[in-house]
């Protein structure tokens, strides 16, 4: 399992539907160069202004190079509210990560985003930062991470301006492997406005990893996600609870 997954499976994430991506989900631990990935299905029951389920799927691959990493991922999924048409909300991500250090990278990223039910038509993100990691047991891991990136949000509530910002991003993760095929990683992230420190996001969550056989694993999280300034109409906290299935290639 640890060599399947990174210690920061969490939650930038966040899952596709969500408000914040956690980007930590997009890492692999291996010890070769080249290419690796995983593909996942899942299923989800949340709440936020209503009650509904989605399903999605998520394919993420990386290529490692030395102390280079590359890092893509696309999440897609299909929202139904009570009894309603499913909508779609998707995300892609692509970072660059450099390790320095061997416990310091440094990290370049950009995202693009649509929500139609957290009334999002764009969100466009592009950002950097350094990367620490905190221990060197193989049996937990923390890790700490901060960047300052700028924010381009369109919402459809016909209220809200488009946005343009600046806003840091923080996180902290921490990984435990209590068993062989059982890791449980949680992480939190941090996202002020830099104009207006009252205007924030915080992103959590937690998730269990379970082997099965070969490269598939079960996945069950949860994601609390909380927003000061939200589109009009959408709640400022948000939760959601996901399985699913992965695999993983290498």
């Amino acid at each position: 399992m640890k060599k399947l997954y990174l210690s920061l499976l969490l939650l930038a994430s966040y899952v596709g539907q969500a408000q914040i991506l956690n980007a930590e989900s997009l890492r692999k631990v291996t010890d070769t160069s080249g290419f690796s990935g995983a593909a996942s299905v899942n299923f989800a029951l949340k709440r936020n202004v209503n009650d509904f389920v989605t399903l999605g799927s998520n394919v993420h691959v990386q290529y490692k190079n030395n102390n280079h990493l590359a890092l893509f991922k696309n999440d897609i999924n299909f929202q139904k509210i009570e009894g309603e048409r499913f909508e779609n909300a998707f995300i892609s991500h692509l970072r660059y990560n450099y390790r320095f250090h061997p416990r310091i990278a440094w990290e370049v990223f950009v995202q693009g985003q649509y929500n139609k039910v957290n009334l999002i038509d764009f969100r466009g993100l592009a950002g950097t930062g350094p990367r620490f990691k905190l221990t060197t047991s193989e049996n937990y891991k923390l890790y700490l991470g901060a960047a300052a990136m700028y924010e381009y949000e369109e919402v459809a509530d016909g209220i809200t301006p488009l946005q343009k910002n600046f806003r840091g991003t923080s996180y902290f993760s921490f990984s435990l492997y209590p068993t062989k095929n059982i890791s449980i990683i949680s992480t939190t992230y941090y996202q002020p406005l830099f104009k207006d420190f009252g205007d924030y996001r915080v992103s959590s969550q937690s998730s269990l990893l379970v082997g099965l056989f070969s490269n598939f694993s079960v996945k069950l999280s949860h994601t609390f996600v909380y927003d000061a300034f939200p589109a009009v109409g959408i709640p400022n906290s948000q939760y959601e609870f996901t399985t699913g299935i992965a695999y993983t290639f290498d």
